[in-house]
């Protein structure tokens, strides 16, 4: 019995150490929490405004863009894949690695090539370990990424879609992340980026037809559209634009995705905590039943030697 109870109290001890490790590891998830919604209310503003601007011009002018005119029979497609460094955040990671797994697979259905970019060490690992190729990754940053993370990741993606297909480029860019709804409810979404879908683009930057109609929804319905005059043209300015529109949707994505994973691990930090201490719980009783049994069997014991010797005693009299 004493080997038994030395069990149970050397199990107590590990799970209170590791108990105490997940609530730090809770609280820190947190904090974090909190410096990453202010990150992504305080880039929504640019972000809004800049693809007011891409519609306005997309929409008054009639010029033939490659970044907002779709190709007739487009052959290869982009998928770039935002996942975090680090684990313990339950399913955040598997949720996005599916996600994108169902968009390759819709888009491979389609007819076309998919040129697979990944964001995060744990999505770069998933993909090695199947030998599925990676066109280019990035990691280090998805804990805290900064606007010049979104531009160092938006670079290559702009180049391709610039280039002919035959030469590597690609028809179409499309992201998958983690939007940040609450801090109980994380949502994997697939997105097209490039080419531009101006209803879409419309719908994004007037908050849903909040605040009125987008201007490709006016259109739509025949509505008189604002003629505008562009300096020194209107390829020129879309040439400028539009790379910053990747860049604030990538830099937004990447701020959603990291508030994300904090609120997942937040959440999965906590139920570890929880659980602990459950089974802190079940040991203790154990423990306890332990310590009792091998009570009660020393007083038998006892007992029984003293009613052995009272025999003994009782013959030896007689």
């Amino acid at each position: 019995m004493g080997a038994q109870l030395r069990v149970y109290k050397r199990r107590i001890r590990s799970v209170t150490a590791t108990k105490k490790i997940t609530r730090a590891m809770e609280m820190i998830a947190a904090s974090r929490i909190v410096k990453a919604q202010r990150k992504v209310n305080a880039s929504t503003p640019y972000a809004t405004e800049l693809t007011r601007a891409v519609t306005a011009v997309a929409t008054g002018s009639n010029t033939q863009h490659p970044l907002t005119t779709e190709v007739e029979r487009p052959a290869r497609a982009a998928v770039l894949l935002l996942t975090s460094d680090r684990g313990l955040a339950g399913g955040y990671n598997s949720n996005a690695i599916k996600k994108a797994e169902e968009l390759t697979g819709r888009l491979r259905g389609d007819g076309k090539d998919v040129t697979t970019y990944i964001v995060g060490r744990k999505g770069v690992a998933y993909y090695q370990f199947r030998e599925q190729k990676i066109a280019d990754s990035w990691a280090g940053f998805t804990d805290d990424p900064s606007y010049q993370d979104a531009k160092q990741v938006a670079d290559p993606l702009i180049e391709a879609i610039r280039q002919a297909t035959d030469e590597g480029g690609v028809d179409e860019l499309h992201i998958v992340y983690t939007e940040f709804v609450s801090m109980l409810t994380q949502t994997p979404k697939d997105e097209r980026l490039l080419p531009l879908s101006l209803d879409a683009v419309s719908a994004s930057a007037n908050g849903g037809a909040a605040d009125g109609e987008g201007a490709g929804q006016a259109a739509s319905k025949g509505q008189l559209m604002p003629l505008y005059e562009f300096e020194p043209s209107a390829e020129d300015v879309l040439d400028a634009l539009l790379p910053r529109y990747v860049e604030a949707r990538v830099y937004n994505a990447l701020l959603q995705s990291a508030a994300s994973k904090h609120a997942a691990t937040r959440r999965a930090m906590k139920a570890a905590t929880d659980n602990a201490g459950d089974l802190i719980n079940t040991l203790s009783r154990l423990a306890n039943g332990a310590r009792q049994a091998e009570i009660t069997q020393e007083i038998s014991e006892i007992v029984g030697g003293s009613s052995a010797l009272a025999d003994a005693n009782a013959g030896s009299d007689k």
